[in-house]
């Protein structure tokens, strides 16, 4: 992503030819082959000059909220944050350079919510300092047992 060339152009159509070139059907068929994956990575996979992570994102989005699958999107970049921030999982104890992580991954994934659901990962973020799930806990995916907990599917 050197010089703005992601923005040159018609992005969305790239960043779809892109996604059609490595044989899948969307945007978020793609990521979710790559569950973990940052939207950093996902970008670099699609074009590592010219794709970048917010505009993956803004097609993810665009596509959830086409299927009604947003509740599932947050979900799944809670996912990347963690396994971002937290490789090794949920920490068993939070001291201060854990509950430093633990935060930045937190407001990573707030600053990646649409509008829409803000309210409820902010919600979901308080529950999960306030009642912090096992040692260990790396959700491998958006449908996660504890994530769909905290954020049950909602829409219509």
């Amino acid at each position: 992503m050197t010089d703005g060339r992601s923005w040159q152009g018609n992005w969305k159509a790239r960043l779809y030819e892109r996604v059609r070139e490595r044989g899948y059907e969307s945007l978020t068929a793609f990521a979710e082959a790559r569950p973990s994956a940052s939207l950093v990575a996902l970008a670099n996979e699609l074009g590592p000059d010219d794709v970048a992570g917010v505009q993956v994102f803004s097609g993810l989005v665009a596509e959830a909220e086409r299927t009604h699958r947003v509740t599932r999107l947050v979900r799944g970049q809670l996912v990347r944050e963690l396994s971002e921030h937290l490789p090794d999982g949920w920490p068993a104890e939070m001291d201060d350079a854990n509950r430093v992580k633990v935060a930045r991954a937190l407001a990573g994934w707030y600053s990646f919510t649409p509008e829409t659901h803000q309210e409820r990962v902010d919600r979901a973020g308080d529950v999960l300092f306030a009642s912090p799930p096992p040692p260990g806990w790396r959700p491998l995916g958006p449908d996660d047992a504890l994530l769909r907990t905290l954020l049950p599917d909602e829409e219509v």
